[in-house]
Parts: structure tokens; sequence; C-alpha cells
């Protein structure tokens, strides 16, 4: 027995030798001096906190907001493609009312996190680590409760509602420059930095380093050097970044919030040299009416020309005032003549309803007749006149559909002489009609016509007599996880049963999320594409900055959630923002054929919210949307048809749906 122990001891020695000779032994003597520690408590067993919102998007289309403990090991690594792994991050209960801000937030620490270890303490040895937290707010769309790359928009770190304060600096995007982090040590031979290096960054290598306790301590990294400490309950508030933050004018005269807004809108608005804006001359037009209402103390003075201001900016994204002067639309345009017309691609314009009884019908104006002129004007230059409620535009055939509408409202009573011929006559026929209360021929004509409260933001079905199925995405902006989940059970629907074809109608999209839209494009594709980039204005160099890590790029769901059938896309004015977004994406590759009798609206960029005295809230663009080659792609323009259906008598009076129909026969020529 005494051998075999003896062998046993020899041979644990030689292998124990072995090992000590072919791996490196982990340096684990804390030669740092110590940090020094105020409110020792022996570290935090929870973190609460507030986070304070004011950007008017922040809830827009939440379902599953999360706070969390974030693992930071991205920002340490500048690993822009870091996706937290699932067992680090730690989940925390949303304590108040979610949609109203303040809400506040409490995270249970665990004995022993499982975050990612990193060396940060300078010392040319390789150490153990610690784990570096960040608090972050992040809202959970994809997959199970955990975050994914989906999520995460692509990967890396916190830049907004985090504990962490980051640089909106062009030269130091994204660089953590202030904040909360919450570190864990696993022993007391760790360091960890106690202050900002010579470089004004963090973790680069030259930063002081100090040791830190075994467990977690909280570390101020707005103080200098660095505060830690280590209180039983961390109290650690998330911060809205100042570039998100919503600007509130609404304390200032109305001359004075004028020049702050035209100074914003100056420096900020995306497309100024695009669309040729003149911003002194707009102070020259317009300053003189806001001092004239504020001289005379007439809200209603400034309301009309805050309302022209917002107007006289051909941007559809642009909007102002509207509900504090309802009673002037409804004065203004509350009058019909009972029809509502279109116009043909031939130039002529028809009327292509008519409410029975009405005026236009009394006087003999039948459906499909030619409207030639109003009050001795012609049609077509009374049209070009019109400045409809609903300005203003990104593109001219937004505009006319509009003034097309908007050219036959006015207050009740007024007179009208119409000139029109009737389908199957030649002769012109002039009478005399007024207007009357109705707005059964404006709703014809609007653009939601057929719109429901009770839509669900994706609907699909499968259409009779074609094997073919068809959805319509109405929205970007509602609940996103339901959007989500209605759009993967679409997609395994048609994968399961082999269905060949999709139209995907986008005509009544008013936009939301472009992120969204993206992500949900994506299922038809199954390469990484860069779809583009967004530029937004930038203090440090007073310009607008691109930058590249913010390159836009489809980020695939699973292979087995991937459809491959033919599709097409409807179109038409109506499609916005992040419906055009969508859209576009699918002419990559040509994966769509894209259909319709107009463009989309030509809404190309990412927007802001500011308040004006009177509680108005104002809109505009800030982020200057491009494609992969840095091309201004949608603004102005909008998404064009492949294939464009004619406007025309055979497909205005059409039954059904001409535009569906177009698709359909263009779907089957692609299996023919």
């Amino acid at each position: 027995m005494q051998v075999n122990r003896f062998k046993l001891i020899f041979i644990f020695s030689v292998v124990v030798m072995l090992f000590s000779l072919t791996t490196p032994t982990l340096a684990q003597d804390n030669s740092f001096a110590p940090a020094t520690i105020v409110d020792d408590e022996g570290g935090p067993r929870v973190v609460r906190g507030e986070v304070t919102y004011t950007n008017l998007f922040f809830t827009s289309g939440v379902a599953q907001p999360l706070v969390i403990l974030e693992d930071q090991a991205g920002f340490v690594d500048r690993n822009e493609s870091f996706v937290f792994p699932p067992e680090s991050q730690v989940l925390g209960q949303i304590t108040s009312d979610f949609f109203t801000s303040p809400f506040t937030y409490s995270i249970a620490l665990p004995i022993e996190p499982q975050a990612s270890l990193r060396d940060v303490d300078n010392d040319g040895d390789e150490d153990t680590g610690v784990m570096v937290f960040a608090v972050a707010y992040w809202n959970n769309t994809f997959g199970d409760p955990f975050l994914e790359e989906r999520d995460l928009f692509g990967g890396g770190w916190s830049t907004a509602y985090a504990s962490t304060r980051v640089s909106e600096d062009a030269s130091t995007n994204r660089e953590i420059v202030g904040g909360k982090y919450l570190v864990f040590a696993p022993d007391d031979a760790q360091g960890f930095p106690s202050d900002f290096g010579d470089d004004g960054l963090l973790f680069t290598g030259d930063e002081p380093v100090v040791g830190i306790p075994q467990g977690y301590t909280v570390v101020d990294l707005d103080t200098r050097p660095f505060t830690f400490s280590r209180p039983a309950e961390a109290l650690i508030d998330l911060i809205e970044p100042e570039g998100i933050a919503l600007d509130d004018f609404s304390d200032l005269s109305f001359t004075e919030a004028f020049d702050a807004m035209i100074d914003k809108m100056r420096r900020e608005y995306a497309f100024t040299e695009f669309k040729g804006i003149d911003w002194d001359a707009k102070i020259a037009e317009f300053r003189p009416r806001f001092e004239e209402a504020e001289a005379n103390n007439d809200p209603t003075a400034y309301l009309i020309a805050l309302r022209d201001f917002t107007w006289s900016i051909p941007d559809g994204h642009v909007s102002g005032p509207f509900r504090s002067i309802i009673d002037q639309f409804q004065f203004e345009t509350g009058g019909g003549l009972g029809m509502a017309i279109r116009e043909l691609d031939d130039g002529r314009v028809i009327v292509n309803f008519l409410t029975p009884g009405g005026p236009a019908e009394h006087i003999g104006i039948e459906l499909g007749a030619e409207i030639v002129a109003l009050n001795n004007q012609p049609i077509g230059e009374l049209i070009s006149n019109t400045v409809p409620w609903s300005s203003p535009f990104s593109t001219e055939h937004t505009r006319r559909l509009q003034q097309l509408r908007y050219v036959l409202r006015s207050p009740v009573g007024t007179e009208y002489l119409v000139t029109y011929i009737n389908p199957g006559r030649f002769t012109p026929v002039t009478a005399n009609t007024a207007s009357v209360a109705e707005s059964e021929s404006f709703s014809f004509s609007s653009f939601n016509r057929g719109r429901s409260i009770d839509e669900l933001p994706v609907e699909f079905e499968m259409l009779d007599d074609v094997p073919f199925g068809y959805v319509r995405i109405l929205s970007f902006s509602d609940n996103d996880l339901l959007t989500v989940q209605l759009w993967e059970r679409m997609i395994d629907t048609l994968n399961q049963n082999g269905i060949p074809g999709l139209i995907i109608d986008m005509r009544q999209n008013g936009g939301g999320s472009g992120f969204l839209a993206d992500a949900m494009a994506a299922y038809f594709f199954d390469e990484e594409l860069v779809l583009g980039n967004t530029g937004r204005y930038n203090e440090e160099t007073g310009d607008f900055f691109f930058d590249p890590r913010d390159e836009q790029k489809f980020i695939l769901p699973s292979p087995e959630r991937r459809y491959f059938g033919e599709v097409a896309v409807l179109v038409g004015p109506n499609c916005a923002s992040a419906c055009e977004f969508f859209s576009y994406a699918m002419t990559l590759q040509d994966r769509a054929q894209i259909v319709g009798h107009y463009p989309t609206a030509g809404l190309g960029g990412s927007v802001d919210d500011f308040i004006m005295p009177l509680g108005e809230r104002i809109r505009f663009t800030i982020g200057r949307a491009v494609d992969a080659d840095g091309n201004i792609h949608i603004e102005g323009k909008g998404v064009v048809p492949t294939v464009r259906v004619p406007v025309t008598e055979e497909t205005l009076f059409a039954e059904g749906d001409p535009v569906l129909d177009a698709a359909i026969d263009a779907l089957i020529a692609q299996f023919q």
C-alpha cells in the first residue's frame, strides 16, 4: 500500500509540474491601492431607480419593456456586434406605470452573476477580471423573454436610457463619458479604473487603477476621480440623452419661440439644401406675423401663422397645429357639393362619387362626368391653386391627389358655377349650385377610406381562385410584439403549406418604426444586405454626420422563418415613412414587384418633435436617410411602381381592386 500511495503522489506531482509548464499562472495578487469606499454596507443586493423620459416616441409600439443588467463587455472590447449572453441578462421589475414618466424599476442582484469577465486593471498580467454592468432599458420584440440580436439592433451597448452617459460628438460618438456602472469582482484581487485616462476615454489602457472588493460595487463616473460605493440598496437612475430629450419652447413668447424654432430647424432639418429652403426668407415672411400675434395677444393669429409656416416646408413629415384650430378647419371645409373627383392619366377630371340627392346630382351631374370648370376657371388651374389642410407634402403626386379632395370643399353655402360634360355627351353644361353640410364625399376620397378601429397591424388571408397569400401591413407603430407574432405566424403558414406567392398590401400604412420595417422585410432574404444609413446634425462638426457604425443592414431571422416564394408589394401615396423603407427594401435584388397607380409618399427620414407655446407639438425631419451608395433615395421621390396600373375610366370604375388584380397577374406571369 505504501508503494501504491507513493506512485500516486509521484504521478500527481508530475502532472502538476507538466500543467505548470503549459498553462499561464493567473496573477491574483492585488498590488493596487484600494479604492476609497463610501457608504460601505457590504455591497448592493438590490438596485432601484427611475427612468425619466420626455421624448414623445419613447413608448410607441412598446409591448414588453425591460430594465436589465446589461453586460458591458461589448463596450470594453469596442465590439459593435456584441450580443448580451442570455445568462448575463438579469431582468428587473418595472414597479410603476411604464407609460407615465418617470417610471420606477427594481432589480434583485444574483449572488453569482453570469456575465463576461474582462481584465481592465492595465497591469500587464492576465487576471480573472471583473464583470461590468450598466443598468439599461430595452424593448423586447423578438423571440423569448431575453434580448436577442434583433432586439439589440445588431448588438454593442446601450447609447440611450441607461445608467451610463454616452458622447454624442462625432469624434467620440458612443464613448461612455459619465453615469454609473455596477461592477462585480469575483475576488479581492481585481482592479478597476479610478478615472478616465489621458485620452479622456475608458478601457483604453491608460487609466489609473484601484483595487476593488469582492462582490458588487457602484462606480460613479461623473466624479473626478470616480466614486466607489457599496450600499445595500443602490439607487441608479437611467439617463435620457440630451440629443433625444424633448425641446420645449412653450414658456417663451410667440416671437421668442419662433426664433428658437428657426434656430433649431436651420441647424437640424435634414433636407435644407436638397429642397432649397431659405431660412432667412422664411424669417422675413413669417416673423412679422408672430410679432403681430404677440403684440395683439391673439392666439388664433399665432396658430394660423404657425400652421402656414409648417405648410411652407415641402416635407410630408412636417406637421403643425391642427386640433387647436379644428373649428377653422371645419368652417373652411364643412361644405361640399356631394361629389368626389379624380384626375385621369389623360388629364381629364372625372366624377367618381356622387352623394344621392346632393347638390351635384341635383344639377344633373352623373357618375363619370367630366368637370371642365368651376366659377369659369379651368378645373386643372383651380386644382393647382388649392392649398389642402393636409399640407405639406414631399411629392407632387401626393399634393395633387389631396388638392383634388380639397378643391371641392368650402364654407357651407358657397356658391358655384359648375361646367361639366356627362358621359356620352359632347356639349358642356353649366349650372349654379351651392355647397351644403356634407362629409360623405370627403370621406370617400380619403386615403384612409375603408379603415376601421378594430384592425390588427398585420392581417393575412388566402386569396380565392389563386394559390397566393394576401397580407395587409397597416402600421409599424402598433404593438410591435403583436406585429411580429402575426407576421411570423403568416410566414410559418406560407412555408408549411408551400404557398408559392404573396401579395403585401402597404397602401394604407402610414409608417412607424423604420427598424421594425427593415426587420420584417428581412424575412424575404438570405443575405445581410446593407440598406443605407441616416445622418443627423452633429454639434461638434456643425454638419450632418453619418456614422459608419450606424449603417443599416438586414438582421436575418432563423432560416426556417424565411420565405422565398414570389412577392408583389402594393403601394400608393398613403404608404409613408417606415412603410416606404419596407417597400424600398423589397426592391433590392428585385425581390418583389412593386405595383400601384402612384409612387409612395416620399417621406425619407427620421423625425423629432418639439413643443411651442400653447402646447403645440411640431414635427420635422432630422434624419437624412440615404441608400447604400449614399444617395437620398426616398425623400421627395418615393418608391416607384415597377408595375404601374394606369388611372383610366376603366380602372377608376372597375369592380373589385384593379391594383390587386394587376399584382395577381404579375405573380401568375412568374410561373408561366
